[in-house]
């Protein structure tokens, strides 16, 4: 077990300890495809390799891994799938479980599916990681594990609590908190959405409340790959990014020191009265609330506006149901 900060490198710098280590084949999971994309990207990068080759990712309809790939980033369902055709998971030696904390059902199933093939396949490793797991019971479901805590590289981050009034639109919440912070040092504001439509009706109220020098890029799982790598390009100028919780973990967005947090997120649950699953917005776990704090301390002191109160916050779980318990 890995458990670490928000910004303390997990994602990208275990697998080429691994490498280093004489690990061979390495599956590293995502809990998103975006992430699966961008973090291969960036270990090519840093190991200065083509992606494709030594490094590559395998996603939905797309995989750019070779036969002599040795570090294949995925996500949780496509190495489940694989499971199907591998029992064993005899292709690799190595399999990397990133952000274990977002407990989807990818995710959990997969969890107990490797605690049942590590005792028949000993040359196996198991990395599991994450930024707000309770290390001890995931080490105790793989017979008391060892666990490795990292400490994270991160600036002090100031919390400011903004609640609107209840007549007040989150939208017009937003353009004053987006508005204030723009008033501090330069640097580049993130704002986290509950879907694609609020991403668009917020970019249109913003586009005619700031500068026109002010960039406004959303940012969400069905963008095309295009749309997605503009918010990771470098750039003069100030920008606005306006994410989904697709941000909120194994991301980094560069460039930000400024979060918006409406403090809320869609989250799966299934109603039994009506038998659907639904996806109601909900207030945000304290734990999820924290990473989201977490995205604006990388690149130097930040600032985090939350748009609800300190007694609201207090008041949330620590950690967000596992979807087993949802759905």
């Amino acid at each position: 077990m890995v458990a670490g900060e928000t910004g303390s490198g997990k994602t990208t710098q275990l697998p080429k300890l691994c490498l280093e280590a004489g690990r061979e084949k390495i599956a590293h999971t995502q809990p998103r495809r975006l992430a699966a994309r961008t973090v291969a990207a960036r270990i090519a990068e840093e190991m200065k390799v083509p992606l494709g080759e030594a490094v590559g990712y395998a996603v939905r309809f797309r995989d750019r891994s070779s036969p002599d790939t040795r570090v294949r980033l995925m996500t949780d369902g496509l190495l489940l799938a694989e499971i199907r055709r591998d029992k064993q998971l005899r292709r690799y030696d190595t399999v990397i479980v990133d952000e274990a904390h977002e407990r989807s059902l990818n995710i959990d199933f997969l969890l107990g599916y490797l605690a049942r093939v590590l005792p028949r396949r000993r040359d196996l490793k198991v990395v599991i990681t994450s930024a707000t797991i309770d290390p001890q019971r995931f080490s105790r479901h793989f017979g008391d594990a060892p666990v490795v805590e990292v400490s994270g590289r991160t600036y002090p981050v100031e919390v400011r609590y903004r609640p609107s009034d209840e007549e007040a639109d989150q939208v017009d919440a937003i353009g004053d908190a987006v508005e204030e912070l723009l008033r501090e040092p330069p640097g580049d504001v993130l704002v986290f959405l509950s879907g694609e439509r609020e991403i668009r009706d917020t970019a249109e109220a913003l586009s005619g409340r700031l500068p026109h020098d002010v960039d406004i890029l959303p940012l969400y799982a069905r963008l095309s790959t295009r749309e997605q790598q503009r918010v990771f390009r470098p750039h003069d100028g100030r920008r606005i990014v306006l994410a989904t919780n697709v941000a909120e973990t194994s991301l980094t967005v560069p460039g930000i020191r400024y979060v918006v947090d409406p403090g809320t997120a869609r989250i799966s649950r299934y109603s039994a009265r009506l038998k659907v699953q639904r996806l109601p917005i909900e207030p945000v776990s304290q734990a999820s609330a924290d990473q989201r704090k977490g995205r604006c301390g990388r690149v130097a002191d930040g600032i985090c506006i939350r748009l609800y109160s300190e007694e609201d916050f207090e008041q949330r779980p620590r950690f967000t149901d596992p979807e087993i318990l949802r759905t």
